[in-house]
């Protein structure tokens, strides 16, 4: 596969992985965190860096505006729920350490 063609691929991958995560707002960021070691957010500031790496300055809201589909604190307000003891003590143990 050429380099051109395996960019396009990841780039539509990760189109559909945005549109995935827009449509189940009833994922919760700490789910995902809890589950799988990142969230939206995470997923956010990689858009950012890579920006970065390109030379392109980014702001955070910008790139997690790119992820949510809409402003970070209309999300929040839309469909983020009060975390549940379990949840936050589940992300204690596993919560990432960079």
């Amino acid at each position: 596969m050429d380099e051109k063609t395996r960019v396009e691929l990841e780039a539509a991958a990760f189109r559909r992985l945005v549109s995935h995560l827009r449509e189940r707002t009833d994922v919760q960021n700490i789910d995902m965190m809890n589950l799988a070691g990142f969230c939206r957010n995470c997923l956010s500031n990689w858009y950012r860096d890579a920006a970065e790496e390109k030379g392109l300055d980014l702001a955070k809201e910008e790139a997690r505006e790119i992820v949510y589909g809409m402003p970070y604190s209309e999300w929040k307000d839309k469909y983020q729920s009060e975390a549940s003891a379990e949840q936050k003590a589940a992300f204690e143990v596993n919560k990432p350490q960079h």
